[in-house]
């Protein structure tokens, strides 16, 4: 990087895409200098949105002439390998957005491209930089909930009706042949590692409720971990949950130990009772109830160039989310077995590094 700048390249523009765009843009030190998408007419309209100097119809070419320090790839897990190897060859880190490739071999497989080049991959996993998710690991580690027995994250997005479901943001949503758990699930799989860190067993039941889409859009799945510790994820994307906006939390979380329990309702509010007491005390801190999640994105991408121009310790790199993509497949596997997965013995679900 020259001048102490961070130069970045976009490839995708899809509905989510906004957010990341305007992220980058908010940020010091940040240059956004390409976009990139197949329809050439895209690309030039999101130049002129976000102001950014050069839009390209080949990801390749873009790189090749732009030579940025990273690209952020926004686009669907189809094009993921294809675009890690060729930013791989020319030494370009990369974010690539989730889901993390099509499936537990390219992932694998885009690590070691990343691993073989020297080139930093990290994956855009936001649900951990939600603020309320932040505040929640603070309180976790300070103890005052005592020995944490047991944790539940209600999915409710309440998105999944009808036969229009999905169509208005990501349509491609109703084709996926794994969706609760591939899509969104995998967002959990990684706050519950974020809290508590490595499960070592699950068991899942997946179901499909709305008949219009292809996989599975409920489900529930139960994470066994250290210390007596269980965490359950209850996903029902037709349901929805007290909220004013229902793709602001997502759902609801309780999480209980011997000293007290704490919650995080659909306002982005924490609440926490100490255990015989009937009274709820909301525990208050600053976030910006904007964008997506909390401004989630831009907090995520925020980490992301903290760690280039501060030299910060870098979250989510794909080695280390292979073990939720990982965890995905054991949770695949136990529904289809109908069985409890050991994710320390089961041969299939260890990572290699």
């Amino acid at each position: 990087m020259m001048n102490n700048e961070l130069r970045v390249a976009c490839s995708g523009t899809g509905y989510f895409s906004q957010f990341h765009y305007e992220a980058w843009n908010r940020l010091d030190n940040v240059r956004l200098v390409g976009v990139c998408n197949r329809d050439i007419e895209t690309a030039k309209s999101f130049s002129e949105i976000y102001q950014i100097e050069h839009y390209y119809q080949n990801v390749e070419v873009m790189l090749l002439q732009l030579k940025p320090d990273f690209l952020d790839i926004i686009t669907p897990p189809v094009t993921h390998l294809k675009t890690v190897t060729i930013a791989a060859k020319l030494g370009i880190d990369v974010c690539c957005q989730k889901p993390f490739g099509e499936n537990v071999a390219q992932a694998r497989q885009m690590v070691a491209i990343a691993k073989e080049a020297g080139i930093k991959l990290v994956i855009h996993e936001n649900f951990r930089f939600m603020p309320w998710i932040r505040k929640a690991k603070e309180v976790i580690d300070s103890g005052i909930l005592g020995q944490i027995l047991n944790v539940q994250f209600n999915l409710r997005p309440g998105d999944g009706q009808g036969n229009d479901a999905y169509l208005v943001r990501q349509a491609y949503f109703q084709d996926m042949p794994k969706f609760l758990i591939h899509e969104t699930g995998i967002h959990i799989v990684d706050v519950f590692r974020y809290f508590f860190g490595e499960p070592n067993s699950v068991y899942a039941h997946l179901r499909r409720c709305n008949p219009v889409i292809k996989g599975e859009d409920a489900g529930t799945v139960i994470f066994q971990f250290d210390g007596n510790l269980q965490a359950i994820l209850d996903g029902n994307r037709l349901l929805d949950h007290n909220s004013t906006n229902l793709r602001r939390t997502m759902g609801e979380c309780q999480i209980a130990g011997t000293w007290g329990t704490l919650n995080i309702d659909g306002e982005g509010r924490i609440w926490f009772r100490k255990i015989d007491e009937q009274i709820s005390n909301e525990i208050h801190y600053e976030w910006q109830d904007e964008n997506f999640g909390g401004d989630c994105v831009y907090q995520t991408i925020k980490h992301i160039v903290e760690h280039y121009l501060q030299g910060s310790l870098l979250e989510n790199q794909g080695v280390e989310y292979l073990n939720n993509i990982l965890v995905e497949q054991a949770i695949y596997e136990s529904h289809e077995q109908r069985s409890s997965i050991d994710l320390y013995l089961h041969p299939s679900i260890k990572v290699t590094q």
